[in-house]
C-alpha cells in the first residue's frame, strides 16, 4: 500500500468513473466502482459507505477487506451512528474509540484506524465514506483530503438523484414540513419559505423572481404533481386578497404516501396473480377426481392427489408470505438464543422441497461454533434463499451452502451459478413486491417477497444479510448472525 496517496491511480480511476456516468450508468455500480477505484490510491485496506436515512443507516457498499459489512444495518439510535453524524465532517478516529459490535468486529480483523467523512448537502447528511487502516505510519494530510473529496463526489451524486439513494426514504426525498410560496399573475415567486426550499432542494435564491418550478392548481383545487427527480407534490392554492392579483401556494411532500398507495395496489396485483395458478391447478385435479373417478387408475388417483398436496403446500406457503409482508407493525419475533448452526442448516435442508433439497451441496464445519437467534427461522431462510438460488439457475446446477465464523459473527453462504444479479440491484432485491423484471412475460415466477422476508428476520435476530454477484457467474447470499 502507498504511504501517501497516489494522485496518478486516484485521477486515472476517477476518469473511469466519469466514463461510467457519462455513458448513462448510475447508482450504486458507480458508487460501488468508485470505491473501488479510490482504494489503492489512498492506501487504504477497505472502504465502506453509510447511506443515511431517518430510520438509521445501511452499509450499501463495502470493498477489500471491509466487503463482508455490506447490508448491515446501523439503528438511529445506535451509539455508533450517532458518532458517526456528530463531530467534523472529516475525520481520523480510531475504530475501537466507536461503540458497538460493528466496530469491534471490524477492529478485531485488524482494521484500528479510520479516515471519515460525511457526504452532506445543504446541511443534510446523507451517508459518510470511510477508509479502514491497519495499525502503521500516521495517515499523511492528502489521504483525509482526498476522502473528504471523495465523500463531496458522492454527495454530487446524491444531488443528481441519478440511481442514488438506494433506500428511497433519505434526507434527499423526505419532506420536513410544508412549503409555502407567494406568486404574482404571471406566476413568479414573491415569497419562499425556508420548508419551501427543503421540500424542492431550490434555494429562495434561485427561487424568487422566477417561474413557479411545478404546475399551479386552480383556488381551491389540489393537484398532486411528479417532479423530475421521482418525488411527488401535493400543491393547494388560494387567492389572496387585494388589488395585487396574489395567490398563495401551499405544497407538501406525499412521496411517502404515494408510495404507500403504490404498495398496496402491488399488493392487490401481486396476490390475485400468483394464487391464481396453484388455485387454477389444484380445481382442475379436484373437477378430474369427482367427474371421472370412476375411470381413473389407483396411480391417477394417487398422482392426482399428490399434486393437489403439493400445490396445497405451495399455496400455504404463498399466503403466509403475502400477510407476514403485508403487516406493517410486526412482532420482535421468538426471543434469541444461543443454537447450533450447522446442526440447524442440516435439519433445514430435509425441509426443502425435493427439487431444490436434491440440488444442495453443504460444506459446514465440524468445529461451527453456536448462533444467537431463532433456530426455528433457520427453516425459513434457507428456504427463501435455496428456492431463490434454484429459480435463476439451471435446474441440474448444485446450489452450494456453506458457514464459517469469525470472532464475533457466524454466517452462512447460499452460492449458485446462475444468471447473477446485477451491482445496482443488490439491495433492490430486498424490496418488497421488487422483481428484476416486470409485466405479464416475466421468465421467472414469484412475488418479490422471498428476499424482503429473509432481511426482515435475519435483522430481527441483530444480525444482516447482503447479496453479491459470484465470481465467474451466480450469485451468493450470505446471512451474518451474533455469535453465540
Amino acid at each position: 500500500m502507498p504511504e501517501r496517496t497516489d494522485f496518478s491511480a486516484l485521477i486515472a480511476g476517477h476518469t473511469t468513473v466519469v466514463k461510467m456516468i457519462n455513458s448513462g450508468e448510475s447508482g450504486l455500480a458507480v458508487l460501488t466502482r468508485l470505491l473501488r477505484e479510490v482504494e489503492p490510491a489512498v492506501g487504504a485496506a477497505g472502504l465502506v459507505f453509510v447511506e443515511f436515512a431517518p430510520a438509521g443507516g445501511r452499509v450499501i457498499a463495502a470493498t477489500g477487506s471491509a466487503e463482508f459489512v455490506t447490508g448491515c444495518p446501523l439503528p438511529a439510535t445506535d451509539p455508533a451512528t450517532v458518532c458517526l453524524l456528530s463531530g467534523p465532517p472529516v475525520r481520523e478516529v480510531r475504530v475501537d474509540a466507536i461503540p458497538g459490535a460493528l466496530a469491534d468486529e471490524v477492529a478485531a480483523r485488524g482494521l484500528r484506524r479510520m479516515i471519515l467523512a460525511r457526504a452532506e448537502i445543504g446541511g443534510l447528511t446523507v451517508g459518510s465514506l470511510h477508509a479502514l487502516y491497519p495499525e502503521g505510519e500516521p495517515l499523511d494530510a492528502s489521504q483525509r483530503a482526498v476522502v473528504g473529496y471523495v465523500a463531496a463526489c458522492i454527495a454530487h451524486m446524491y444531488g443528481d438523484q441519478t440511481g442514488l439513494p438506494v433506500h428511497g426514504d433519505g434526507p434527499v426525498v423526505a419532506a420536513l414540513a410544508d412549503g409555502l410560496a407567494v406568486v404574482d399573475r404571471d406566476h413568479h415567486v414573491r415569497l419562499w419559505n425556508p420548508a419551501a426550499a427543503q421540500v424542492t432542494g431550490r434555494p429562495a435564491g434561485e427561487a424568487l423572481n422566477w417561474p413557479l418550478p411545478f404546475p399551479l392548481p386552480p383556488p381551491g383545487q389540489v393537484l398532486d404533481h411528479r417532479l423530475p427527480d421521482g418525488r411527488w407534490l401535493r400543491i393547494t392554492s388560494g387567492e389572496l386578497p387585494g388589488p395585487g392579483a396574489l395567490r398563495v401556494v401551499t405544497f407538501r411532500d406525499i412521496t411517502d404516501q404515494q408510495r404507500r398507495d403504490h404498495d398496496r395496489d402491488l399488493f392487490v396485483a401481486v396476490t390475485s396473480h400468483e394464487l391464481r395458478t396453484p388455485v387454477t391447478v389444484i380445481k382442475g385435479y379436484a373437477d378430474t377426481l369427482t367427474d371421472h373417478w370412476e375411470s381413473l387408475s389407483d396411480d391417477d388417483r394417487r398422482q392426482a392427489a399428490r399434486i393437489i398436496g403439493q400445490r396445497a403446500n405451495e399455496l400455504a406457503r404463498l399466503v403466509d408470505r403475502l400477510l407476514t409482508a403485508a403487516t406493517e407493525n410486526r412482532a420482535g419475533g421468538e426471543p434469541t438464543a444461543p443454537f447450533d448452526l450447522g446442526d440447524a442448516l442440516r435439519a433445514a435442508v430435509l425441509d426443502l422441497p425435493a427439487d431444490v433439497r436434491h440440488r444442495i451441496v453443504l460444506d459446514l464445519p465440524a468445529d461451527l461454533p453456536k448462533a444467537l437467534g431463532d433456530r426455528h427461522s433457520l427453516a425459513t431462510l434457507l428456504t427463501e434463499l435455496s428456492t431463490n438460488a434454484g429459480k435463476y439457475s439451471l435446474p441440474d446446477t448444485p446450489i452450494e451452502v456453506c458457514a464459517e465464523a469469525n470472532e464475533r459473527t457466524v454466517s452462512f453462504r447460499v452460492a449458485d451459478r446462475g444468471i447473477g444479479i446485477r451491482p445496482e440491484h443488490v439491495e433492490r432485491a430486498f424490496d418488497r413486491f421488487w422483481q428484476g423484471e416486470s409485466g405479464d412475460r416475466r421468465r421467472y415466477p414469484g412475488a418479490g417477497l422471498g428476499l424482503y422476508l429473509v432481511r426482515q428476520i435475519v435483522e430481527q435476530q441483530n444480525g444482516w444479510v447482503s447479496l453479491r454477484p459470484r465470481a465467474g457467474g451466480g450469485t451468493v447470499a450470505e446471512v451474518r448472525l451474533p455469535r453465540g
